[in-house]
């Protein structure tokens, strides 16, 4: 992701999630944030169809824990594998990014609302696993999820 990417990112943040604000903002501001946060987009027919946010946690370690942090594909284009394809895409390059800073993967987490299908997606992508629930979190209980560096 680029600043030149932001107004079509955020029109994606709007529309995949609609009890947010301030998309533009958030999405410049997380994208200043690297290297903490490494930024990615999807495009099909050079239109920007979905992004993927990874954070740093805990500080910059030899041994990253690193958070899937948001995943968004324009709800017209669900079901046609962008959200795996962002994943399977970005993963190597934010592995490459952290081994020019000397530094490698070692879990992620990622968490979501209980009752989002996107769990299976975390799980089979990453092989992770739902490890604690919070109830009444954000909008309704949220999900924790680890994936260890075995399947990474």
């Amino acid at each position: 992701m680029a600043l030149g990417d932001i107004n079509s990112a955020a029109q994606v943040h709007r529309l995949a999630f609609v009890r947010q604000k301030l998309s533009a903002e958030w999405l410049t501001t997380t994208l200043n944030a690297y290297p903490r946060f490494l930024c990615y987009v999807a495009e099909v027919e050079r239109r920007i169809v979905g992004y993927i946010l990874w954070a740093q946690k805990s500080g910059f370690r030899d041994q990253v824990v690193l958070e899937l942090d948001q995943i968004a594909v324009l709800p017209a284009r669900h079901g046609e594998g962008i959200g795996r394809a962002l994943i399977d895409r970005s993963l190597p390059l934010v592995k490459a990014a952290l081994a020019q800073q000397g530094l490698t993967l070692k879990h992620i987490i990622v968490n979501t609302r209980a009752d989002n299908h996107a769990q299976k997606l975390y799980s089979d992508a990453l092989g992770a696993e739902v490890v604690a629930t919070i109830s009444d979190l954000y909008s309704a209980d949220e999900v924790f999820m680890v994936a260890r560096n075995s399947r990474l």
